[in-house]
């Protein structure tokens, strides 16, 4: 899927995005396993808040969810793809700060409506962040039997 129809698929469900926990954007086959594309309210109003909403860096961060995830903590930081985040980097960065503090710990973050709209558990949401170097999406992955599921809760700038 290329940037102009990830837009039109944003633009297809931007307005059903309040009432329900996650939007499906896209199903991608990453290395011969499904991997399905979901963004959330949350996420729509943190980018139009930092003026990124569908942005060029937006749009193209996105579309390195095609590159799949990759089953380590950390990436360079000139490599693109999903990425495991955890709580052991000290001191805590702000993609830690965001997605612990901020989504997953916090009660009403609308993460415990996600893992029941999965049929998952908070424990087995895993944090993660979509890598490009215009920007960081931020967000939890479940792996369930039938594919992996990216829902997209918030973004975060590299430091320059």
């Amino acid at each position: 899927m290329n940037p102009e129809e990830l837009l039109l698929q944003i633009e297809e469900i931007e307005g059903e995005l309040a009432e329900e926990p996650y939007g499906l954007l896209g199903v991608f086959d990453c290395d011969g396993r499904k991997l399905m594309l979901a963004i959330t309210d949350r996420l729509r109003k943190r980018c139009i808040k930092g003026l990124v909403w569908k942005s060029r860096g937006f749009m193209a961060t996105l579309k390195n969810v095609q590159y799949g995830f990759v089953e380590k903590a950390r990436s360079a930081t000139d490599t693109a793809g999903i990425f495991l985040v955890d709580r052991t980097l000290k001191p805590a960065d702000e993609v830690v700060h965001k997605l612990f503090e901020q989504y997953l710990d916090l009660p009403d973050s609308g993460a415990q409506a996600v893992a029941e709209a999965l049929g998952a558990t908070l424990d087995e949401l895993r944090p993660v962040r979509l890598a490009s170097h215009y920007m960081r999406l931020l967000g939890v992955l479940w792996q369930a039997p039938e594919g992996d599921w990216l829902i997209l809760v918030d973004y975060d700038m590299p430091a320059k």
